[in-house]
């Protein structure tokens, strides 16, 4: 089963309108997933969690929690003013400023040129929680020069949803696009996965459960195909 970008936007829409899953609890499913494959992949030292100001970042936030929890060296980098976040990123956001798991805000091109090359170049692993499934077109400054300096860390990467950049619908990159070496994506593959030149962006994926109802997920494919 494939989904396109705009039965995505369905499925979370009806889960927490219908179903009255909380926005924050599928939030919480996401990363603390991605957290478990992360941790089977192997984890050897510090991880890198890049987030964007979405609810792509907000999984992100969630998984260095869980990483940290787990004993393992999480390192976030937000690239937003943590006002801007969207509501359940910003509760996140809170909890991890309260758990002191390192965190920098870098919201321009002068702090990220200064900051990140430093950063990435002593992960073992960089996670991209830039953004998700929603992107419509080319990443904007500065976050073609965020991408392109996680392409070229010698860290491995994993991709939270969809590696930033590439196109959920057509599995085609806007224009950079992260290349990562796992993807953890939710709920099932997006449609732009069964093209074959998507790979070289996705990497092996692994898909993760949120806890969105199974009969409510076929709905949706139905109604949509």
């Amino acid at each position: 089963m494939l989904l396109s970008r705009e039965q995505v936007r369905t499925l979370d829409r009806r889960a927490i309108e219908e179903y009255g899953i909380p926005a924050l609890v599928l939030m919480e499913n996401a990363g603390r997933g991605v957290a478990d494959v992360l941790i089977s992949l192997g984890i050897t030292g510090p991880v890198v969690i890049c987030c964007g100001k979405g609810n792509n970042g907000g999984d992100g936030l969630v998984l260095a929690r869980h990483l940290a929890n787990h004993g393992h060296a999480a390192n976030v980098l937000l690239f937003a003013q943590p006002d801007s976040l969207s509501p359940e990123s910003a509760v996140n956001w809170k909890i991890v400023q309260r758990m002191r798991i390192p965190a920098l805000v870098l919201p321009d091109s002068r702090q990220i040129d200064e900051r990140l090359p430093a950063v990435v170049s002593g992960a073992d692993w960089i996670v991209d929680a830039l953004f998700g499934t929603g992107l419509t077109g080319p990443l904007r400054p500065p976050f073609d020069r965020v991408v392109a300096l996680i392409n070229g860390s010698k860290a491995r990467v994993l991709a939270v949803d969809i590696p930033s950049g590439l196109d959920a619908d057509r599995g085609q990159a806007w224009g950079v696009a992260i290349r990562a070496n796992h993807t953890a994506t939710f709920v099932t593959e997006k449609t732009g996965f069964a093209n074959p030149g998507a790979s070289e962006w996705l990497g092996k994926v692994h898909v993760v459960d949120i806890g969105v109802p199974r009969c409510l997920i076929e709905e949706v494919a139905r109604a949509h195909s």
